[in-house]
């Protein structure tokens, strides 16, 4: 156990972001789910729908620091094939 001022507040300050960034990362999770399912209905539009809100939701992970570059890059890049390929 921590007995530092400042490392007491560094765990305090760790479990707000940790509930913070498992929050974020449950709705990215959930949007890449419903893509999944529409993908799987043969949903189009609504695969496209939930794909602008997946990527948008990465991009603004990354950018929050919840998610590493390379990582959202590749997730997109596999919910793109999936999408495309319904498509086609």
């Amino acid at each position: 156990m921590a007995n530092h001022p400042s490392a007491l507040k560094r765990q305090r300050q760790d479990k707000k972001r940790r509930i913070r960034n498992k929050s974020y990362r449950s709705t990215i999770n959930t949007s890449v789910k419903k893509i999944f399912s529409s993908v799987d209905e043969k949903d189009i539009d609504g695969a496209q729908q939930y794909y602008k809100q997946a990527v948008a939701g990465l991009d603004s992970a990354v950018n929050k620091g919840i998610l590493h570059r390379k990582t959202a890059s590749r997730r997109i890049s596999r919910l793109t094939k999936r999408v495309n390929a319904l498509s086609s």
